[in-house]
């Protein structure tokens, strides 16, 4: 039987830019590659995701660098690498057919940003039928995340807005576990 696929979500260089606001959780990159490390050792499916941004000047741009993996995850030649456009890493690749013809039932996933391209990705993948584990420290999110159109709305801290994705996703759509869980004796 086929182990979890850990599922590494954007974890470019582009989220350094500082038009995203203040961010949560600045250990996330360390704990994805804590757990990236321990996938290759035990040889389970690693898939590396990558947000190729369309919209002309963004962070995440090709012209802008900021679609390089961050050196803790950077991902080796025989690793899995897809590129999207969109919220959700199912949309216009071939994640999952991948995973399928893998065997894979469970997925570990994390990446920045929580709200946003990691939420996206657990939701559609547990409405998939895939189990889904969200390693909720090894995700970050940032203020700028936050709409600023609405003047009725106070505003929310980094914190804030990556607690309450968690919490919308824990229990529905995924089981939220910290990093230091799946190296539990």
């Amino acid at each position: 039987m086929i182990g979890p696929a850990l599922i590494l979500i954007d974890i470019q260089t582009g989220f350094d830019a500082p038009v995203w606001g203040d961010r949560n959780n600045p250990l996330a990159e360390e704990n994805a590659g804590r757990l990236l490390a321990a996938w290759r050792a035990q040889n389970h499916p690693v898939v590396h995701i990558r947000h190729i941004s369309v919209e002309p000047g963004s962070p995440l741009g090709p012209q802008t660098g900021g679609t390089d993996f961050k050196p803790e995850v950077t991902p080796l030649p025989d690793e899995v690498i897809f590129d999207k456009s969109v919220n959700s890493a199912f949309i216009g690749t071939d994640l999952e057919p991948h995973l399928r013809a893998l065997g894979v039932t469970d997925l570990v996933i994390c990446g920045l940003t929580t709200p946003h391209c990691v939420s996206t990705t657990s939701r559609m993948a547990a409405n998939l039928g895939f189990n889904v584990t969200l390693a909720h420290d090894a995700c970050a999110a940032f203020t700028g995340n936050a709409s600023t159109g609405w003047s009725d709305l106070p505003a929310m801290s980094a914190t804030d807005i990556h607690n309450s994705a968690v919490s919308h996703l824990h229990g529905e759509f995924v089981i939220a576990r910290p990093t230091q869980s799946f190296f539990a004796d």
